[in-house]
């Protein structure tokens, strides 16, 4: 047969093997075919054959594929080979068609989520200070005042640079209902050493809880440990977030270190924390993890101290966010509340270890805060009674006191230099102080001024200037210390 009849004949026959329609009975049916012409029928039979056999070997391969669950390609057809004695192969064959992408088995295995120990996060801040009185009262006679405070021990005559805190945090999730918390305080001083000599840079345990969540929305929360006192609004507020550098010895002396080992539930309505999470992303400065009602039950005698009566201190807060659209002040919060404890504690006393007697030490406090924006007012009063040291009779007694402080303060969102906060803060405070050897008697009254300016998001530098009078925390100094008193912090955070 030419060339030309074979080209001819090659279209039909390609799409009668495709069609895959030609059967043997049909052959059969039809004519055989004159002499001396091709054997079309025979040859369609061997195409149909052929396609069977194609058909076989592509099931066989599916079957193989679906037992082992894992891709396979799948060979291209080839052209089918005609049998001997038919037509011989066109001279250009078409091109075979490029096989199709083999398909995809999905990962039937699940995914496993982080160990708990995989979610747990390392942060935390120090802070390095320089004070220096620069006028009055730095050094007295025995039995007199002299200038110090009882939120930093380096406020002193003859110092410079100094570590205030020194904070690593370790903190996460252990579950959906579980989450922990652990910081430590790697700037601690330890009296005493070598004849009465001080050491400093020990390291300290600060807070040693878990947060148990029973609902999913995390709305509720019961804290078991070591962890803050929730009394007093700047008590609760962590120092890497104050504007001053030390509370307000009214509030604070309430709780010194703001810490002890106990139980306390926290709530906080869904529209609270909605205000607070708003609050947050604004870079205001909050409270922090603390719910807007709580109440505990605390040992009572203090951070890392041995509890030595059968008491228990009773703790309670309430604080709660107004938002101030209503009035024209667009975007503005003011947050009121209140907290209160009930406490019988054991003071050290002069002559070692503590009192035999535990005293009422019980407190009520307000609070009111109106956040910068851009500027702002924080104040806080508080009331009670509790030891304190009498010098006529040399001996403890249960007294009333009372103090707290007013604070006004602006926030500069841009500047060439960055953001910055000015302020000023105005503390008093009258009664005895828990935290030190035989309960002193506190007489405090000072005005601040402070600038704490943000160069990078990782860097605050503050700067304060102080008008104080205070009456030194030792019963056995007498009289008011007073003087001038400039502080400088750098605090670096990671």
């Amino acid at each position: 047969m030419t060339f030309a009849r074979t080209a001819f004949f090659r279209r039909p026959l390609v799409a009668i093997a495709l069609a895959s329609v030609a059967t043997p009975a049909l052959a059969q049916a039809t004519p055989a075919p004159s002499a001396g012409q091709p054997d079309y029928l025979g040859i369609i039979a061997d195409l149909q054959r052929q396609i069977d056999e194609l058909k076989a070997t592509v099931n066989e391969l599916k079957a193989e594929k679906q037992a082992a669950a894992a891709p396979a390609p799948v060979a291209a057809s080839a052209p089918p080979v005609l049998a001997q004695g038919t037509l011989p192969a066109p001279a250009a064959p078409a091109a075979a068609a490029p096989p199709a992408p083999a398909p995809q088995v999905a990962d039937a295995s699940p995914k496993k989520g982080k160990a708990w120990y995989e979610k747990l996060q390392l942060r935390g801040y120090t802070q390095l200070r320089l004070n220096n009185i620069v006028s009055g009262d730095a050094e007295a006679p025995a039995g007199v005042s002299r200038l110090r405070t009882i939120g930093d021990g380096d406020v002193r005559s003859d110092n410079n640079f100094s570590f205030r805190r020194v904070r690593l945090v370790l903190q996460g999730d252990v579950s959906d209902y579980l989450s922990l918390y652990l910081q430590a305080d790697m700037a601690s001083a330890v009296s005493n050493q070598s004849a009465g000599e001080r050491r400093e840079g020990f390291a300290q345990l600060r807070d040693a809880y878990a947060d148990v969540f029973p609902t999913k929305d995390k709305s509720f929360r019961i804290r078991l440990g070591q962890s803050k006192i929730p009394y007093g609004w700047e008590n609760m507020q962590s120092s890497s977030n104050r504007l001053a550098l030390d509370r307000s010895d009214g509030i604070n002396t309430g709780a010194p270190s703001e810490r002890d080992i106990g139980i306390v539930a926290y709530y906080t309505p869904d529209h609270v924390q909605d205000i607070w999470d708003r609050l947050g992303k604004d870079g205001q400065k909050l409270l922090g993890n603390y719910g807007a009602f709580g109440l505990g039950a605390f040992n009572g005698q203090g951070t890392n101290r041995t509890e030595t009566n059968d008491n228990v201190m009773i703790v309670g807060l309430a604080t709660w966010p107004f938002e101030l659209d209503a009035l024209g002040l667009e975007g503005q919060v003011l947050e009121l509340g209140g907290s209160f404890y009930r406490n019988r504690v054991n003071p050290e006393i002069r002559t070692g270890g503590v009192s035999p007697i535990d005293y009422k030490d019980n407190r009520i406090g307000v609070h009111a805060i109106l956040y910068p924006q851009p500027f702002g007012l924080q104040a806080e009063w508080n009331w009670g009674r509790g030891p304190e040291f009498d010098p006529v009779t040399r001996q403890i007694v249960e007294r009333p006191l009372n103090g707290g402080y007013i604070q006004a303060m602006a926030r500069v969102r841009r500047s060439p230099l960055g953001p910055f906060y000015p302020f000023a803060r105005w503390q008093y405070y009258r009664g005895g102080f828990k935290g030190a050897t035989n309960a002193p008697r506190l007489e405090t009254e000072e005005l601040e001024f402070g600038l704490e300016f943000l160069p990078t998001a990782a860097l605050e530098l503050t700067v304060t200037y102080g008008f104080a009078s205070r009456k030194e925390a030792d019963e056995r100094r007498f009289g008011q210390a007073e003087g001038e008193l400039l502080r400088i912090q750098a605090q670096w955070n990671y």
